[in-house]
């Protein structure tokens, strides 16, 4: 798989049934290992051993209904309130990151109302703050510590 712009992290891998895997710690299972999923690992390990949130407090690929059609986000971040905190849009590395990988973030977190969102394709990171109030992002450096920002 392809060298991504995050520290290093060890992963368990494995072939089952001619395929590549990868256990994903927050599902705990293994789990197809495709470019997008080597991306969400690295977000996965950054999240938990650089950004210091527990485990117990990320979902991923949920199901929401917008519109009344089924669609799954990528992975969740809550607070220590239990509410939405931030919400990661995770691409492929070869998939350039548009405004309109933006707008489909911003549909879904219409629905979760996430106070941060982050879209990544492992090279390139977008993190944003949620302005309500004005209805727009703000672009900040990178998303915040579980200590000091998440409640």
């Amino acid at each position: 798989m392809q060298q991504l712009n995050f520290p290093h992290f060890e992963f368990k891998l494995r072939t089952y049934k001619n395929r590549q895997e990868i256990f994903d710690p927050v599902r705990h299972k293994f789990v197809t290992l495709t470019p997008e999923e080597w991306v969400r690992q690295h977000l996965i390990a950054y999240i938990l051993n650089v950004k210091g949130y527990p485990i117990s407090m990320i979902g991923v690929e949920k199901q929401l209904m917008l519109n009344k059609l089924p669609k799954r986000f990528d992975l969740v971040v809550f607070g220590r309130n239990a509410n939405p905190f931030l919400l990661v849009e995770c691409k492929a590395p070869g998939v350039e990151i548009t405004e309109k990988t933006f707008d489909q973030a911003a549909r879904y977190n219409m629905l979760l109302q996430a106070e941060y969102f982050l879209i990544t394709n492992g090279l390139e990171h977008y993190s944003c703050r949620i302005d309500y109030k004005n209805k727009q992002y703000i672009f900040i450096e990178e998303i915040p510590q579980f200590e000091r920002e998440a409640d």
